[in-house]
């Protein structure tokens, strides 16, 4: 078996067989990493005989047109079809058109639609869905000059919130920053987790991107006496104020807490018939999630050797396998309450978004989409066939990393996308837009390529996956157009060649972060320069504050857990931060959002505030300020490459839900950056 012959495989099944790093130097892809991908796809290449089959399943795949295929609005309709074949279009509001198609360039071509929407095309013998998409996703009104505010959902204190930050908390902080003007709210990934293994916790490792994280439901959703009544049944007043008290999230604690509280609620409630009928809506999906939550309950319960839903019994590792239906009906009860959990969920996102929205929000939430799930988790178990499994996402060697990363998590397969009509992708989205006025997608560029890596290896034995981005962007653009919904995509990175055009193309709106924004000469851009079609950020949820980088908490925290190196003590970085300080303040100054000389390593508060109006000057379309900057806080919600020794997504907030935008400091800190925001960039 030659490695040409794999290599050619490869790169037809969208691998990258060469990379450069951050150095321009070009490595190559081993032929082991080269073989787990193709495996992680279905494409076997063990022998010459599977790479021939491999490579003949390909073809036969590129034969025919696929289960969907994407045009843009008003331009002609371009098929992989030979001839002039006549057609029958079944348009999604019922009319019928007819007619033949031409060659244009070799290709068979259809008329231009201006009707959106996904069609039925019945074309030589074969059918399809016609995804029609505008070529933008929605927009803001850029003339307005919106802003917002961003938040760690968990973070925020409510009085009977028992230790986490919840939907109605959320509310309440929304309508407080409505008062204050705010048009957006950007939240933190709300995706479900595992009920069965409190111990996880991350955000950007969840279940399933199709439904919510049930410990952000509201104890209370069904009254104060269903609570009272359930606290009173279970024991747990005293845990529940001691957990709501704590300035850390105890997230196994209060998920044992919350869990117990709503299984006693669900034991002695009526019944309702929104519930029924947000489970007859949910269908498949929804039903799935409740046995996968069920059946992981009871596997993982019983055998800690049993968490991953490949080492169940060959019987359960597939949703529609003949135990999963009898297991279901014998625990009937169970899988219903799992389905309770989403119900109130659901409930909860929907009651702050409206509460936003009228309170006088113009976008409203912008929800965070995780770029992937934990393969062993609803997602990967009820979609096999459009999710890798054998391989994680993560990133190659760079500065900031040079071992590489690994995030142990699973992405799509985008062979399986296709060939399933994208149809795990499009529920995704509408899930994300479903109680939403914009989403944020994490790592956006992996609608073009993700970095893979076979499990149990070195993230520097991975290799770049490319995916079908054209299909992807008109796909978001054209659920973003159906939901009134925009879309913000983390752009920051190594980006392919021309990706931000595209996203400039789609206007999909990338990240604009203050600290990113410098020259080769390490000075800082004015913000009048800053791309229109962005969203404009002091820092993000991986970035150290304002306030923390002014001090240099990320260097000290990084310092104290060995991160810089061996023997490293940070004092190179400390003398790189001062320089950036000098030219930070030069740089604000020069704006008119700072004044007067340079403030010490602890007056971050000063800075936060030169910070807020800087930013919110920027010729961005949209503006977003981070609570933590709002508050002026040093510490960050995450630091990237530790599982340990810094509290990763646990930090809770100052102050109350409904008020802390409130308090004098924070609410002239605001009042700063709505005012500048309104100043046209100079």
């Amino acid at each position: 078996m030659s490695d040409h012959e794999l290599r050619e495989l490869a790169q037809a099944a969208g691998i990258a067989v060469t990379w450069r790093d951050v150095n321009d130097r070009e490595h190559t892809v081993s032929p082991e990493a080269m073989r787990a991908i193709l495996a992680a796809l279905e494409l076997p290449a063990g022998s010459e005989a599977e790479i021939r089959g491999s490579r003949e399943r390909l073809r036969d795949a590129e034969r025919g047109l696929p289960p969907l295929c994407t045009a843009i609005q008003h331009q002609p309709i371009l098929l992989g079809l030979q001839g002039e074949p006549e057609y029958r279009l079944r348009l999604e509001g019922g009319e019928l058109r007819e007619g033949r198609a031409w060659q244009q360039d070799g290709l068979c071509t259809l008329p231009a639609m201006r009707e959106t929407g996904y069609h039925r095309l019945e074309i030589a013998g074969q059918e399809t869905v016609l995804a029609v998409c505008p070529q933008r996703c929605h927009g803001v009104d850029a003339a307005a000059r919106p802003w917002g505010l961003a938040v760690q959902l968990y973070s925020p204190h409510r009085r009977g919130d028992g230790g986490i930050g919840d939907f109605t908390g959320l509310a309440q902080l929304a309508r407080g920053a409505a008062r204050h003007g705010a048009d957006a709210l950007g939240i933190s990934p709300v995706h479900a987790q595992f009920s069965a293994d409190p111990e996880r916790f991350s955000p950007y490792a969840p279940s399933s991107r199709l439904f919510l994280n049930v410990l952000h439901a509201d104890p209370a959703a069904l009254g104060e006496d269903a609570l009272r009544a359930a606290l009173s049944t279970t024991g747990l007043g005293e845990e529940f104020a001691r957990l709501e008290g704590l300035d850390l999230v105890e997230w196994p604690a209060a998920a044992r807490l919350r869990l117990r509280l709503f299984r006693a609620i669900f034991d002695r409630w009526p019944g309702d018939p929104g519930f029924d009928r947000f489970r007859a809506e949910g269908g498949e999906a929804l039903e799935s999630h409740a046995r996968f939550e069920a059946l992981h309950a009871h596997f993982y319960g019983r055998d800690s050797g049993q968490w991953h839903w490949k080492d169940w019994p060959e019987e359960y590792r597939r949703p529609d396998a003949p135990g999963v239906a009898r297991f279901a009906q014998e625990h009937e009860r169970e899988v219903a309450f799992h389905a309770f959990l989403q119900w109130v969920a659901d409930r909860g996102l929907g009651a702050a978004q409206a509460a936003f929205r009228d309170a006088g929000a113009s976008i409203g939430l912008i929800a965070d989409l995780a770029v992937g799930t934990d393969g062993g988790g609803s997602h990967g178990w009820s979609r096999q066939g459009q999710i890798l499994s054998g391989v994680g996402v993560g990133a190659p060697p760079d500065i900031f990393s040079p071992l590489g990363q690994s995030w142990g998590i699973a992405a799509f397969s985008p062979r399986g996308l296709r060939e399933g009509g994208y149809s795990a992708f499009l529920e995704m989205l509408r899930a994300a837009m479903r109680h939403a006025g914009g989403v944020r997608i994490d790592h956006a560029m992996g609608l073009a390529r993700l970095w893979l890596v076979p499990n149990g290896q070195d993230a520097t034995q991975g290799a770049y996956l490319h995916f079908p981005v054209m299909d992807m962007l008109r796909l978001v653009a054209l659920e973003s157009q159906r939901h009134g919904a925009i879309v913000v995509g983390e752009d920051l990175g190594t980006l392919p060649e021309g990706f931000r055009e595209r996203l400039d193309e789609t206007n999909l709106m990338g990240l604009r972060v203050l600290y990113f924004e410098q020259d080769k000469q390490r000075r800082f851009t004015p913000p009048s320069r800053w791309s229109p079609g962005a969203v404009a950020v002091t820092t993000t949820h991986d970035l150290p504050t304002v306030a923390g980088w002014w001090k240099g908490r990320d260097i000290e925290w990084r310092a104290k857990l060995g991160l810089l190196g061996e023997g490293n003590d940070g004092r190179e970085q400390r003398e790189e931060r001062a320089r950036d300080r000098a030219n930070l303040w030069d740089a604000m100054r020069a704006t008119g959002a700072a004044e007067g000389d340079m403030p010490g390593e602890g007056e971050g508060a000063r800075v936060a505030t030169a910070a807020a109006r800087h930013v919110a000057s920027a010729a961005c379309a949209l503006a977003l300020l981070p609570l933590e900057d709002a508050l002026a806080l040093e510490e960050a919600p995450n630091l990237p490459g530790t599982t340990e020794g810094h509290p990763n997504w646990r930090r809770r907030l100052p102050g109350e839900a409904g008020t802390m935008l409130d308090e004098p400091e924070t609410a002239a800190r605001l009042d700063a950056f709505a005012q500048a925001r309104r100043s046209p960039p100079s």
